[in-house]
C-alpha cells in the first residue's frame, strides 16, 4: 500500500494513456498532455484493469451489456463474462488509493470510462451512452472527493484547468491533513482559498464560512464536511464574471497604495478580461506586479493567484 507524499503529487492514470501497449489491439492511447506536460509536476500510478485480471493483449474486445438484470462486462463475441473478476479487482484496488490527488481515466472504455460509455441492450438491439466503466465506477464510489477526469475531456482548456486546479487544491488539503487537522488550520486554509472558491461558485463558497464558524462538533467531522463542500465548489467551472468579481475584490486591497495611473491600468485590465478582450493571465500578471511593489501578506497567500504551475499555460486561453 502506497503512502501519501506531501512533496510529490501522485495521480492515478490508465496505463494506456502513458504509452503502455495494453489495449485490446496491442496498442496504446498515449495522452500528450499527460506524458509531456503534466508528468513534469506529478508522479503517476498506472494500471490497466483488464490486464490486471489477466486478460492479456491483444485480446477480444469487451463491452457493457444490459440484459435487464444488471449491467455485465462481457466479450463482444461469445458469452465470456468478466464482471465478477473485474468487480473483485476494482473493489480491492481502489480502497487503497487515498494517497492519490487525482486520476485520469481512458474515455469510452467499458472498464475505465467516466461517463457516456456504451451499454448494449441485446433484447432491444440497441445501445445507450449512459454507462460508467466498472473500474472507474468503483474508483469514484470509494474515493468521492478524488478529482477524476477523462483523457479526451482534457483537450478542452476550461475542463483541463478545472481538473488541474482540483488536483492541486486536493493535494494542499492532503498536506494539511498529514500535518494534523486543527480549527486554526481550517480557517487558514479557507482564508488562503477564498478568491479561488469565489471564482468557481460564489453562493456555495459563502456557505463554507458559517460552517467553520458555527460547527461545534468534532474537528475531524467538521473537516470532512468542509472539504466535501470545497471540492463540490471547485467542480463548477469558473465563469468569467466570477473571475472578474474575485479580481475586483483583490483590487480593493491595493486602492490606497496604487497611483491613479496604476488604478486605471488594473481596472481596465479587469474590465477587458470581463469583456473577453484579454485572457485571465493579463489582470493576474498585473496584480502580481503590484503585489511586488506594494506587499500584502493576505493577498500574497491567495492560492487564486497561483493555483497551479504557470508552465502548464492553463490561464492563457481564457
Amino acid at each position: 500500500m502506497m503512502k501519501f507524499n506531501a512533496n510529490q503529487i501522485q495521480v492515478g492514470i490508465s496505463a494506456c494513456l502513458v504509452g503502455e501497449k495494453v489495449r485490446f489491439d496491442g496498442g496504446h492511447k498515449q495522452s500528450r498532455f499527460c506524458v509531456d506536460e503534466l508528468s513534469q509536476y506529478v508522479s503517476y500510478q498506472k494500471v490497466c484493469p483488464e490486464m490486471a485480471i489477466g486478460m492479456g493483449t491483444p485480446r477480444q474486445t469487451i463491452r457493457l451489456v444490459d440484459h435487464g438484470k444488471g449491467i455485465r462486462l462481457q466479450a463482444s463475441r461469445g458469452h465470456q463474462d468478466y464482471t465478477d473478476k473485474m468487480l473483485e479487482f476494482s473493489r480491492n484496488f481502489v480502497k487503497n488509493l487515498s494517497h492519490l490527488s487525482g486520476y485520469v481515466v481512458c474515455a469510452k472504455s467499458p472498464t475505465c470510462g467516466m461517463e457516456r460509455v456504451k451499454v448494449y441492450q441485446p433484447q432491444h438491439n440497441m445501445a445507450s451512452r449512459d454507462g460508467i466503466g466498472l473500474y472507474t465506477k468503483a474508483l469514484m464510489e470509494a474515493n468521492p472527493l478524488l478529482p477524476v477526469e477523462e483523457d479526451g475531456r482534457l483537450n478542452d482548456p476550461v475542463i483541463r484547468e478545472n481538473f488541474i486546479t482540483r488536483v492541486f487544491t486536493y493535494h494542499h488539503w492532503q498536506q494539511l491533513v498529514e500535518k494534523g487537522i486543527t480549527r486554526k488550520a481550517l480557517f487558514q486554509f479557507h482564508a488562503n482559498h477564498k478568491y479561488l472558491l469565489m471564482a468557481h461558485e460564489p453562493k456555495m463558497y459563502r456557505e463554507l464560512g458559517p460552517l467553520l464558524a458555527t460547527f461545534e462538533g468534532d474537528v475531524n467531522e467538521l473537516a470532512q464536511q468542509y472539504i466535501t463542500g470545497v471540492m463540490a465548489v471547485l467542480k463548477h467551472n469558473a465563469k468569467r464574471r466570477n473571475h472578474a468579481n474575485s479580481l475586483q475584490h483583490i483590487q480593493g486591497y491595493f486602492k490606497r497604495n496604487l497611483s491613479s495611473i496604476e488604478r486605471r491600468q488594473l481596472a481596465e485590465s479587469i474590465d477587458k478580461y470581463r469583456q473577453g478582450l484579454l485572457p485571465l493571465l493579463a489582470p493576474i500578471t498585473l496584480i502580481k506586479l503590484f503585489l511586488e511593489r506594494y506587499p500584502d501578506p493576505y493577498i500574497a497567500a491567495q492560492v487564486y493567484l497561483n493555483p497551479h504551475p504557470e508552465q502548464l499555460k492553463l490561464r492563457i486561453s481564457h
